[in-house]
């Protein structure tokens, strides 16, 4: 069986989440530093380490069969380009950012003016969208200085915390899209590779429903039972269990993680005790 062959970020935070996330669906890779390739121990995998900005024409040209990659870079240079997963990581938004004494509220208030950006394809696609024009200026690096020396009214760039555009005296004033990691798949890719994709695919899906879920244990009295369960979630049902001090059942479940303290209150407020909250490292349905 030929080896899948899947891009990540060469450096970065962008390359910190790829490896984690083929941790923790059980591929071991060793990768030294400066390495280009690594293939994995015990999966049919080579890992690339490969520019951000490079890897949507490696897909496009069959050089790589998938790819980890940011969802803004390929919105900007691989629009044809298809995705079959989010990964829930490395989450950020392509704003539009002028100087804090700057009058303008939004790309609107742009229209005509100068825009130092290093997402020009999706600027373009936004001032098309609402009749605008505007004058880029394509800048890969520092895009944050461009109005502070005379480059440029306004930038288009991307921000994660805003503590970047803070430090450069600018503010955001429109959110073109917001982004994350997202597992991109090659036009070319072969049918037996496909399987291997497939396989990664159903892992890394088992592991981000494990993140966003708890497993929640507690002790209910039989009298109020009902009135528990009926607050309760679960991939079927709750499991009840009897406990040894007669009256009472052991309730197990599954909680999304954005739910749960709004249900745990609940389950106090309606006789619950003994309430335990664990994480849930993979979560296969």
């Amino acid at each position: 069986m030929s080896n899948l062959r899947i891009a990540v970020q060469k450096s970065g935070r962008l390359n910190e989440d790829s490896m984690n996330i083929l941790k923790d669906i059980g591929i071991s890779i060793d990768n030294g530093k400066d390495q280009l390739k690594a293939a994995a121990r015990n999966f049919p995998v080579e890992v690339f380490y490969l520019r951000n900005g490079d890897i949507p024409q490696y897909l496009r040209d069959g050089v790589v069969d998938a790819a980890i990659i940011g969802e803004n870079i390929l919105i900007e240079k691989g629009s044809d380009l298809a995705f079959i997963e989010r990964l829930g990581f490395s989450k950020c938004k392509v704003s539009i950012a002028v100087p804090k004494e700057s009058k303008a509220n939004s790309l609107k208030d742009l229209d005509g003016k100068r825009i130092a950006t290093s997402y020009p394809e999706t600027v373009r696609k936004y001032l098309k969208e609402y009749n605008l024009d505007a004058q880029l200026h394509i800048i890969n690096g520092s895009v944050e200085i461009a109005p502070n020396i005379g480059l440029a009214d306004g930038i288009c760039d991307i921000v994660s915390s805003g503590s970047t555009l803070f430090k450069n005296g600018l503010k955001e004033i429109e959110v073109l899209l917001k982004s994350e990691a997202v597992l991109a798949v090659s036009p070319q890719i072969s049918k037996e590779r496909k399987a291997i994709l497939d396989k990664i695919q159903f892992r890394i899906q088992s592991v981000l429903k494990g993140r966003e879920s708890k497993y929640v244990l507690l002790n209910a009295p039989n009298n109020k039972l009902d009135k528990i369960l009926s607050l309760l979630p679960g991939m079927r049902s709750p499991t009840v269990l009897p406990l040894a001090e007669k009256g009472w059942s052991s309730v197990h479940t599954v909680v999304t993680k954005n739910k749960f303290w709004d249900i745990i209150e609940d389950l106090k407020a309606n006789g619950a005790e003994g309430i335990l909250v664990c994480p849930i490292e993979k979560m296969v349905l």
